[in-house]
């Protein structure tokens, strides 16, 4: 199930033998994951997953060339041969001088267990099939629904699953580390008819580290009802009206300036955010923080696949740009100083326009969001679209509610928001610290000035 001792020592091994055998520097990542999982179609078993994956993957330098290969086979023997062809393939490659391993003075110390950041549940594996099918019972209600004129519950489908994954770094610098976590999770979505004969879904899910901490009861309740607030939507004109996003789909609207300020997107001259480090570019209330190194919280993280320590900072700050994600191989290409190569644990900090306030002095929920614009479009689910990643420009088709004195009055449907990501943000009004516990994005309800949206 999980990493043993003599799987480390065969990684340590394949960073010797290759450095032995050619190979100016090394690196190995052995991983191992396990994934349980029973899914029930309306109150039935009908599918039963077990998934086992290991695998180790070898990052090799050599004459200032690099190849990167992967193998599950983790004999001495064949491993050597397989060392030993991957060096002469890297050998054949084209010269790429900016290829290394990162400096040994950023690499994390105390990654050592792998259990640091307290994500991993001791009691994972000690319940039986049966244990996990009753689980997975426990979360239908479809043969529990009381029947109503209003609406008939024509399907469901519910999921239930834990996983390990057991990951081990080690480099021919010296350096070692291991992340251990373990994640329970469960999904529901429900498929009703109205009474007018039209068809609406909605769903949920749940996600804990630890059994113990996973909310599943209402999973499958909290779909049906999404499915059933759908029914009767109106048609709604063309305008610009205030946008208000539920925090189960922000993170939405965050994703692509993450990946804009992502250095190889940047060399690549594929980012809007290009040249923005150090400028001011959104609301002056603005904040994301990178809060990486948080016990028990999905999506923590002590080092990044390189072995660079990560650390807790700032990326937005007060609408500022902090920093980009720049890898070891691209601060060389860029001639710029290196960070983290990615994102970790993103957290849109609580944001009120013209109020002060701290996470710790006032609550930013939902509704207090509604209260303040009062008027305007609740988007509470996107249907495809894209962003330009060169200009910011966005289209997404949206569903959800108009509100009204910050109010729910009716469901809307079948409508387009366009604009540019970077006015957008600048007409930030506000950001909620009602953050879903389960979620690696902690990026509460989100609230915008003029948002142009279509019929």
């Amino acid at each position: 199930m999980m990493i043993t001792e003599n799987e480390i020592s065969i990684a340590r091994y394949c960073i010797s033998y290759a450095v032995e055998h050619g190979a100016d520097a090394a690196r190995a990542s052995l991983s191992k994951s396990v994934m349980d999982g029973h899914t029930l179609l309306n109150g039935e078993l009908d599918k039963v997953t077990h998934s086992a994956d290991r695998s180790i993957y070898l990052y090799i330098f050599a004459d200032g060339r690099y190849g990167t290969f992967s193998t599950n086979r983790l004999e001495k023997e064949e491993l050597e041969g397989f060392i030993l062809k991957a060096i002469e393939m890297v050998r054949m490659l084209g010269e790429d001088e900016c290829r290394g391993l990162p400096d040994p003075d950023r690499t994390e110390k105390n990654a050592k267990t792998g259990l640091e950041l307290d994500l991993y549940d001791p009691g994972y594996g000690s319940a039986s099939a049966e244990q996990r099918l009753e689980k997975a019972r426990s979360i239908s209600i479809f043969n529990r629904t009381v029947p109503c004129e209003e609406y008939t519950l024509i399907s469901e489908e519910c999921e239930c699953s834990e996983s390990i994954d057991d990951n081990y770094l080690v480099d021919s610098q010296g350096f070692e580390g291991r992340h251990i976590e373990t994640m329970y999770y469960c999904f529901a979505e429900a498929t009703i008819q109205a009474a007018d004969g039209n068809r609406y879904s909605g769903y949920w899910w749940e996600a804990a580290q630890k059994e113990a901490d996973l909310d599943y009861e209402d999973c499958a309740s909290k779909a049906l009802k999404k499915a059933v607030s759908q029914i009767g939507p109106r048609k709604r004109r063309s305008g610009n009206y205030r946008m208000v996003v539920d925090n189960c789909v922000a993170s939405r609207l965050l994703a692509p300036i993450v990946s804009a300020l992502n250095a190889s997107s940047i060399q690549q001259k594929v980012s809007f955010l290009d040249g923005s480090l150090g400028k001011r570019i959104f609301p002056e209330g603005m904040t994301l923080m990178d809060m990486a190194r948080t016990p028990g919280k999905s999506g923590s993280r002590l080092f990044d696949t390189e072995g660079v320590a990560t650390k807790d900072s700032a990326i937005i700050e007060n609408g500022t740009v902090s920093q980009y994600f720049v890898s070891t191989y691209m601060s060389k290409k860029m001639g710029i100083g290196p960070t983290i190569e990615d994102l970790s644990r993103p957290v849109l900090m609580p944001y009120l326009k013209d109020e002060d306030l701290t996470a710790e002095e006032k609550e930013v929920s939902l509704q207090t969001i509604l209260r303040k614009c009062s008027n305007g479009i609740l988007v509470t689910g996107f249907n495809g679209g894209n962003c330009n990643p060169v200009s910011g420009d966005f289209s997404f088709g949206i569903e959800g509610f108009a509100f009204s004195k910050g109010k729910i009055t009716h469901p809307v449907r079948e409508m387009l928001i366009t604009g540019n990501l970077i006015d957008l943000w600048n007409n930030l009004i506000a950001a909620g610290n009602d953050y879903r516990p389960s979620a690696r994005w902690q990026i509460g309800s989100l609230a915008f000035e003029d948002v142009s949206f279509s019929a």
